[in-house]
């Protein structure tokens, strides 16, 4: 490794590093990478108490730096959340491997047989904060599809994020991986992030995962292609026809299971006739949870609430906070969405099936939940063992971005002699 005082020269060593790193990746079998991530998978759990004490350290440094208690929710690893971690590398494992699948295969009157087949990106640089079990998801989701990876956490989680990243090479050695497959940026100078965004010559796309000033620091200095993760302002919208127990316990759980998850509810729209009808029930059940309901109009006359101010919508609160409002019918809820939402993650309550399909029809969010919870926006809530991250733009992914997400495509044809006339 380069001296961590020239951070210039130590980045284009990374970078250099992961380039060869793929050469190998690119056709190891899936017998390898599936020991590989088991391997990483036993080291984790071998290795907890190791893991507790390091994240002991980053949890004092979030207090010294004066962290959410959100944010220290999204930094705090206990057995529990470990284990989760284990599950999560074990699933990637269990999962076809997706290099060399064939997407799409046809013949052509001439002869030719082609097919369209996944390939790995190759090399892939994440950027994330706080949350240390990123480390072993995007490392894990990485490695699955061939491609080699560059991890920058953040300075909170510096030292769990450390034995994490150990566990995995851990994995690629018990496997004959190369141990380049898996690089992280051994030091918490900022300088190495705007190196990271520029290395065109070795990074093929940047993931960022984080808050708004992250994701637009990337979107401002990047020069390699980006897989956007903008901010979750996620809205649930109770229709005239919802079931009332229902839309309490969705929204109860959409915004207090865990607050500080992208996926948490940022914004309550209650339909006027389901307030006309049923009262306030659910804004008083938010109250009594500890949810402070910023509210607007009508509903801010609700003992308790406060009154929204200006950036309340359209805001990620990560917080015991709410924003509510009352909206007439489902395409005012829709404009309401397409205004202050983030493409990220929305949903309907609603018995109506109809207003359901004209919710999903008319917004283009990357998630639209019916009847469900804003939390299950999650990689491995959809089955992928784990995610990268939320893709909140339109070009190449969008939702969780699992193993399958992370690879291209390249044309294999074959003739038999075959020549164009």
């Amino acid at each position: 490794m380069k001296d961590l005082d020239n951070i210039p020269a130590m980045m284009a060593d990374l970078g250099a590093r992961a380039k060869v790193a793929t050469q190998e990746l690119a056709f190891a079998t899936a017998e390898r990478k599936h020991a590989a991530l088991i391997g990483a998978a036993e080291a984790v759990w071998a290795r907890r108490d190791e893991i507790i004490a390091a994240n002991a350290r980053d949890l004092d440094f979030g207090r010294e730096k004066g962290l959410s208690p959100a944010m220290m929710d999204r930094l705090m690893l206990d057995e529990a959340r470990i284990r989760g971690m284990v599950d999560g590398l074990r699933t990637v494992a269990e999962q076809s491997d997706p290099v060399g699948e064939v997407i799409a295969e046809w013949d052509m009157p001439s002869g030719l047989h082609i097919e369209r087949v996944r390939t790995p990106l190759g090399v892939i640089g994440v950027i994330y904060e706080s949350r240390p079990n990123v480390t072993a998801d995007a490392g894990a989701l990485c490695l699955k599809s061939g491609n080699a990876v560059i991890l920058r956490g953040g300075s909170e989680s510096f030292h769990s994020a450390g034995v994490i990243h150990d566990c995995l090479l851990d994995g690629l050695r018990s496997a004959n991986l190369p141990g380049d497959a898996i690089l992280r940026v051994p030091t918490r100078d900022r300088a190495a992030v705007s190196e990271l965004l520029t290395m065109t010559e070795y990074v093929d796309v940047i993931v960022p995962r984080g808050g708004k000033g992250l994701v637009g620091l990337v979107q401002r200095e990047a020069r390699v292609p980006v897989f956007a993760h903008l901010e979750g302002i996620c809205h649930v919208y109770v229709g005239a026809n919802a079931d009332p127990a229902m839309a309490t316990e969705i929204v109860l759980n959409a915004k207090t299971r865990r607050t500080g998850i992208c996926g948490a509810a940022e914004c309550l729209l209650l339909d006027w006739r389901f307030f006309t009808k049923h009262g306030p029930a659910i804004i008083e059940a938010l109250l009594a949870a500890g949810v402070e309901v910023r509210a607007d109009g009508e509903l801010a006359r609700i003992e308790g609430t406060v009154p929204a101010r200006a950036g309340d919508f359209g805001c990620e609160f990560l917080d015991m906070i709410i924003a509510a409002k009352l909206v007439d019918g489902v395409d005012a809820a829709v404009e309401h969405i397409r205004t202050y939402g983030s493409d990220h993650t929305d949903c309907i309550v609603t018995q109506d099936q109809a207003m359901a399909d004209r919710f999903f029809q008319r917004l283009d969010s990357a998630i639209l939940m019916h009847n469900a919870s804003t939390q299950f926006a999650d990689g491995g809530e959809f089955g992928m063992g784990a995610e990268i991250g939320i893709a909140t733009g339109k070009m190449h992914a969008r939702g969780p971005v699992g193993a399958a997400q992370l690879t291209s495509f390249k044309y294999q044809v074959r003739g038999n002699g075959t020549l164009r006339p």
